[in-house]
């Protein structure tokens, strides 16, 4: 009986044992030493390709096109003629023009006359009731008053009627040279909307509906593209940029900053439940230094603007920093190396504090001493591509986790790691416990 109790006792041991290495085990990670690098923040964005200066050539008045001297894809100079509008019915309103400031002028010189007659007619009645009262009666001289009164009256309309006339031919005359369009700036017509023959007619209520054509400044090009809100207040004037164009893969483009924009652009983006958010985008302009010759307006570009750079920095690789609960303790406990036996006795602690200790989340990493990784809060800077710049909580050499996602995820505090094989490095859990020497 002693003997069959003696093997039971063996077989409990043995799965006691089993389990207990296996909650021994050590995850396998992979190991960094915080160390010092050169680090450039940058924000990306995308947008398009302008020129930075481009016209939109309207038409000012209504008529059928009876010329267009240019084709898409040329280049123009200041002045040179672009479009004809049929300029019959404005010739017409020219000539009326004309025929009524001639008829005015003629009106104006017989008032004119009319009134300088008055004139002297009210001055010799007033002359004769002052010298001879009798030979001129008081209704006479009245009269005389008043038909000076009148005539002078009817001069200043004819006055009026000429200046009147005057513009109106002015206005038929404007009108009449706004059937014929030049270029309004030396540059490529990117953009020609009509064609001989159709009617030209006003943008009043739409740009898009007056349009006959645009004219763009090529010399300077300019990618403009949309910041996210978060990243624009980190952006200044001139600062460096990488312009990739899709047209030109093979190539990268250097520009800087010329324009921030001051107000937002607000767009719609639908979300998955449904419901719309408004994404708050900024418009930013970035001349390119030396843009390529067949270069064209509204071609996709992606700009990496450099925000920030830093020489020499201690750095943690961004996968490595993680957020867990933890609690404010004083420094020497925070360094304090962390054993499974504290580990054990944390919970008790923590009920025994209460609310004196609250915990909270913080950003920090898991730091690696004597196979044991302990989560100490740091405090990061610029972000580059890959790491972090470290402010607070870290000294240059010490260990840290620093993959994989995975196993960082999971990590417990105080949990026992140990370096990942190299043939191993995507590994998540490590499967075998930790040799003991």
């Amino acid at each position: 009986g002693s003997a069959a109790d003696g093997r039971a006792a063996i077989a409990v041991g043995g799965v006691f044992t089993a389990r207990q290495k296996k909650a021994n085990a050590a995850t396998e990670v992979r190991f960094e030493q915080v160390g010092r690098k050169d680090l450039v923040a940058a924000v990306t964005a995308s947008g398009k390709i302008e020129p930075e200066t481009k016209v939109d050539v309207s038409a000012d008045v209504t008529g059928r096109i009876l010329k267009i001297g240019v084709k898409e894809g040329d280049l123009v100079r200041k002045g040179q003629f672009l479009i004809q509008i049929d300029p019959a019915q404005f010739e017409g309103a020219v000539k009326r023009g004309e025929a009524l400031l001639s008829s005015s002028q003629a009106s104006l010189l017989q008032s004119q006359a009319n009134r300088d007659q008055s004139a002297r007619q009210l001055t010799r009645a007033l002359e004769l009731q002052k010298s001879s009262p009798n030979l001129i009666s008081v209704e006479a001289v009245e009269q005389a008053q008043q038909a000076a009164d009148v005539a002078k009256a009817v001069y200043q309309t004819s006055l009026d009627q000429v200046e009147q006339a005057r513009a109106a031919l002015k206005e038929a005359r404007d009108n009449l040279a706004r059937t014929t369009l030049y270029a309004p700036i030396s540059g490529r017509v990117t953009r020609l909307a009509v064609e001989e023959g159709e009617v030209a007619v006003p943008g009043t209520f739409s740009r898009e509906t007056g349009l006959l054509l645009t004219v763009a400044d090529m010399s300077t090009i300019i990618a403009k593209v949309q910041v996210d809100e978060t990243d624009v207040v980190r952006l200044a004037q001139g600062d460096s940029v990488q312009v990739t164009i899709d047209a030109f893969p093979d190539t990268t483009f250097v520009g800087r900053v010329s324009k921030i924009s001051n107000s937002a652009k607000l767009s719609s983006t639908s979300t998955a439940g449904g419901s719309t958010d408004k994404a708050v985008d900024f418009d930013v302009e970035v001349v390119l230094v030396a843009p390529p010759a067949d270069i064209r307006p509204d071609l996709s570009c992606t700009a990496r603007i450099v925000t920030d750079t830093r020489d020499e920095a201690l750095s943690i690789p961004i996968i490595a920093l993680t957020v867990r609960e933890h609690e404010d303790l004083p420094l020497e406990d925070t360094n304090a190396k962390a054993t499974p036996a504290s580990q054990g006795a944390k919970p008790a602690a923590d009920t025994a504090a209460g609310a004196a200790r609250k915990k909270k989340e913080r950003e920090g990493v898991f730091v690696v001493r004597d196979g044991i990784a302990t989560f100490r809060p740091v405090k990061v800077g610029v972000a580059g591509d890959e790491y972090f710049e470290v402010l607070d909580g870290l000294r240059g050499g010490e260990t840290i986790v620093a993959g994989t996602y995975q196993a960082i995820r999971d990590l417990k505090d105080g949990a026992k790691v140990k370096e990942a094989k190299p043939d191993q490095g995507k590994g998540g859990k490590g499967k075998t416990e930790e040799k003991r020497s």
